[in-house]
């Protein structure tokens, strides 16, 4: 399997199959998208550190109901499939309405209503470009990209003809209210804690 120059797409040359998608490393994420299989590598400090920190501040009170409204299903990395399509957010929510209880599969076929990536320099491309719009075609309402490294989170809104419309970018340290979970406030300096490079 060869890999492409600064992409994680994987020139298999023939169409990929979710048997390749099995068959890649442990030690990477893989991904089925419009046919092609692509792989990223587990993430770097800064992007753990944000990915980990998402998932902290909205499992209490969204996903546990504990000091806030509850009502969703919040989950790392799931492998959510639309059609052909393999596709793996850092994060991704459900409402509970939507999607009661979770599948016995190892994957979603339910459309989350909530996905979210943490950009790094190997997954910005994929995740700004192609992922996005096959999150838009599949109908995934909300999406929220973070960027460690310039410290922004920018929310996105699916509109009424299928196309993303950015509906605030957050920097540094603000305490903002998030679409979809604008029922708290975040604190956004806790995704951006410095880690020692040395």
């Amino acid at each position: 399997m060869a890999m492409t120059s600064n992409m994680p797409r994987v020139d298999l040359g023939r169409p990929a199959t979710y048997d390749d998608l099995l068959a890649a490393p442990d030690h990477v994420v893989a991904e089925l998208v419009d046919d092609e299989l692509w792989t990223s590598p587990r993430p770097a400090p800064r992007h753990a550190n944000a990915y980990a920190a998402v998932g902290a501040l909205l499992m209490p009170p969204f996903h546990f109901g504990r000091g806030g409204p509850g009502g969703w299903h919040i989950l790392d990395e799931p492998e959510l499939h639309f059609g052909r399509q393999a596709l793996v957010p850092d994060l991704a929510g459900w409402r509970k309405e939507r999607m009661p209880r979770l599948p016995d599969t190892a994957y979603f076929t339910v459309v989350p209503d909530w996905v979210c990536e943490i950009l790094s320099p190997s997954t910005a491309l994929l995740d700004r470009s192609i992922k996005l719009r096959l999150y838009a075609e599949a109908g995934v309402a909300h999406a929220w990209l973070v960027d460690p490294t310039l410290q922004t989170l920018e929310v996105l809104r699916l509109n009424t003809d299928s196309h993303w419309t950015l509906i605030d970018t957050f920097v540094g340290n603000a305490v903002a209210r998030i679409e979809p979970f604008d029922a708290l406030g975040f604190e956004l300096g806790l995704l951006w804690e410095q880690v020692d490079e040395g």
